[in-house]
């Protein structure tokens, strides 16, 4: 039995709320059972210098926990002088997951930032934040357009995220903190809404996981997100 008293393949309490950040371009308040997200789109007017006459844009993201995210609270990162390996390792995650959906040519020598910081973290902060992020993303292109900036929405396709793991033999999906912390095999999944995999990334805690758990662990996170992408498509609606 799950601590949360969910099925095997049932998510937490999915909410992607529009427009809570009053001057950003585009905003998601994403909400997976008790972790919840703040990601915000800014439209910068120059690209990277090394992309500097490409005539390419780029989309980039930053990740921070606020101190009171957890149980105790954590020194903020800014104070140590660096973002921490994990912080930087979840920030070039998320970029890379956006721009995998992205025509980079239509949005001319410009960059975005998405930035994604944790209100509540429960589980699940990097997953929640790439499945906010795009919707974030989706408005800011919106916003765009309706000025002129651009003349298409470059976006091509919803791509979401979702974690996967085996927890007392079985597997699951959307893993909360109670889960990830005990489960023997825990994986991350980013899919695309036409069912593309962008990136795994799988660990095994205890014993090694065989070749038919971790298919099984890929098909939840197919059903997962495909659900997820029908909750952004509705949110953009």
């Amino acid at each position: 039995m799950r601590p949360s008293n969910r099925a095997p393949d049932e998510l937490r309490p999915i909410t992607l709320e529009r427009g809570v950040a009053r001057y950003a371009e585009g905003s998601c308040l994403v909400s997976f059972g008790n972790t919840k997200v703040l990601c915000t789109a800014s439209l910068e007017e120059k690209g990277p210098p090394w992309l500097r006459g490409t005539g390419r844009g780029w989309v980039t993201a930053e990740y921070s926990m606020l101190p009171r995210a957890t149980h105790e609270r954590t020194r903020r990162e800014v104070n140590s002088g660096k973002p921490s390996g994990r912080t930087q390792e979840i920030q070039r995650l998320i970029g890379r997951s956006l721009r995998a959906v992205v025509n980079l040519p239509a949005i001319g020598e410009r960059q975005i930032v998405l930035d994604c910081d944790v209100i509540q973290a429960d589980g699940g902060t990097r997953t929640a934040s790439i499945t906010g992020a795009w919707v974030a993303l989706h408005e800011c292109f919106a916003w765009m357009q309706n000025r002129s900036i651009i003349s298409i929405n470059p976006l091509r396709e919803p791509v979401a995220a979702i974690s996967c793991g085996i927890y007392q033999g079985q597997p699951v999906l959307d893993l909360d903190y109670a889960e990830d912390s005990a489960a023997e095999t825990d994986a991350n999944f980013v899919i695309t809404g036409s069912g593309g995999i962008v990136e795994v990334q799988g660990t095994a805690e205890g014993k090694p996981f065989s070749e038919d758990e971790f298919l099984s662990l890929l098909r939840l996170a197919k059903e997962g997100v495909a659900q997820l992408v029908e909750l952004q498509k509705k949110a953009v609606a």
